[in-house]
């Protein structure tokens, strides 16, 4: 039986859980940093808790601090979130130790998963596509370079504890490899306290695409359809939407059989996210998983009409996916998801400090995700994701249209954003047409600097 749940997060994600669990009668517990005493999660729980100093290593990753919180509180169960503690094995280890539910996989299975080169293996076995390259972590620069010459360059360096770009190069040329092995394993090393890396093909102008997965605790598993995630800037996304362009109805089939059977051969629980790469032939290669829910998830919601929220605490509920999700699903209409950061349109320096107007916009088929508000404070300690705006439509031009209106009528003083940025790419005719992939932002700007050539040659 579930009657409180602990949010151990902040921002938008930790109100988007508490809005969940509002709905399903369960009481909440915010826990926030001296930072985030005024922010609207820990306004609206039903208890909130201050359980550092703004730096998140003293507060959101200070374990001991959250389960002294959850057990003053006598919570039953601890959500995660996204980010920070979601996927630590060893945090999810002491909320079982300390008999509080975990909303999210086994400690054993994020663990897995979070070693990259064994969510290869594992993978593999259950014979879902992956990428050529090394079997098992590299030892030094000559075992890479044999690999290398096995694979055929360009390959890409890869952490096998990390992800979000650190700890990653490619490499063109042998005489490239030991100067970028080096650089790649001390980057690895210092952002995950873990220098091992791993190889694979690079692929030149892949799509990043995911899919969702869901899985209950007695054994069964499903996939929910893809998210197309390739408009990035340095390996951190900008615009997902749902479903993709380049996923056929037989393609979305075959994956969500072969998902199925590989989540229930690891003993999968709770929400997932498997990604994927497309290469130029339309072929899908698995790099890696997700063990909790994504920023991104509002699409799927979108266009299935599941709450993936709501079915994370219902399957650590207990209850059997049978029951949370009819099948066949249904794929409704297009989703796109935009995210707006406190940053420099163009510059993309982070911009904290105090909101004086902001207007959310609303009407048909958007849904704002946001823990902002006027005169609330943008901390300069954290992610500078400050809201999700999501436009729904019958499908891509309708979605696309409601989000430009969407984006016009968003506003937010006091601070920079990247509001203007996604206005730009939605009036680039290239990514109206869907003709993208993970390079997409890097021609973006090159198109944008020589019209600004051309226009001041012709003044």
């Amino acid at each position: 039986m579930m009657r409180k749940v602990l949010i151990a997060n902040r921002g938008e994600i930790a109100l988007r859980v508490i809005c969940a669990c509002k709905e399903m009668g369960l009481r909440t517990v915010a826990v926030y940093s001296e930072a985030d005493q005024h922010s609207l999660h820990a306004r609206f729980a039903d208890e909130a808790i201050c359980i550092g100093p703004p730096r998140s290593a003293e507060s959101y990753l200070n374990v001991p601090a959250v389960i002294s919180a959850a057990e003053i509180a006598d919570v039953d169960a601890i959500h995660p979130g996204y980010g920070l503690l979601s996927e630590n094995a060893n945090f999810a280890e002491v909320c079982r130790a300390s008999n509080i539910k975990f909303i999210g996989p086994p400690p054993e299975v994020t663990r897995l998963m979070g070693e990259k080169e064994k969510a290869r293996q594992a993978m593999k076995r259950a014979k879902v596509p992956i990428l050529p390259g090394s079997e098992g972590v590299l030892q030094n620069e000559g075992e890479g370079l044999e690999w290398a010459q096995t694979v055929g360059y360009p390959v890409i360096l890869k952490a096998s504890a990390g992800g979000g770009g650190r700890g990653m190069r490619v490499v063109r040329s042998a005489e490239e490899l030991p100067g970028l092995f080096q650089a790649a394993q001390t980057e690895a090393a210092n952002a995950f306290g873990n220098g091992d890396l791993y190889m694979e093909k690079f692929i030149e102008r892949p799509r990043h695409i995911e899919f969702q997965v869901l899985a209950d605790e007695h054994g069964t598993a499903m996939s929910l359809g893809e998210r197309e995630c390739s408009i990035q800037r340095r390996h951190q996304k900008l615009i997902e939407e749902a479903p993709s362009l380049q996923v056929t109805p037989k393609m979305r089939e075959e994956i969500a059989k072969t998902l199925k059977r590989c989540m229930e051969g690891v003993g999968y629980q709770n929400a997932g996210t498997i990604e994927f790469l497309m290469d130029e032939d339309g072929k899908l290669y698995f790099i890696e998983m997700n063990t909790r829910i994504q920023v991104e998830h509002p699409v799927t919601e979108m266009i299935t009409g599941i709450d993936l929220v709501k079915a994370q605490l219902q399957i650590a509920m207990g209850e059997k996916l049978s029951s949370i999700v009819r099948e066949p699903v249904p794929m409704r209409g297009h989703a796109i998801e935009c995210r707006v950061n406190a940053e420099h349109p163009e510059k993309f320096t982070p911009s904290a400090g105090k909101i004086t107007a902001f207007n959310v916009p609303g009407f048909n088929g958007i849904r704002v995700d946001t823990a902002q508000y006027s005169e609330g404070v943008v901390p300069p300690y954290y992610d500078s994701l400050i809201a999700k705006v999501i436009a729904h439509g019958a499908d891509r031009e309708e979605a696309m249209a409601r989000m430009r209106r969407a984006l016009e009528m968003f506003i937010v003083e006091g601070i920079y954003t990247t509001i203007p940025l996604h206005q730009r790419i939605f009036r680039d005719e290239e990514f109206q047409r869907g003709e993208f992939d993970t390079k997409y932002m890097e021609r973006f700007f090159e198109r944008e600097k020589q019209r600004k050539a051309v226009e001041v040659v012709g003044i």
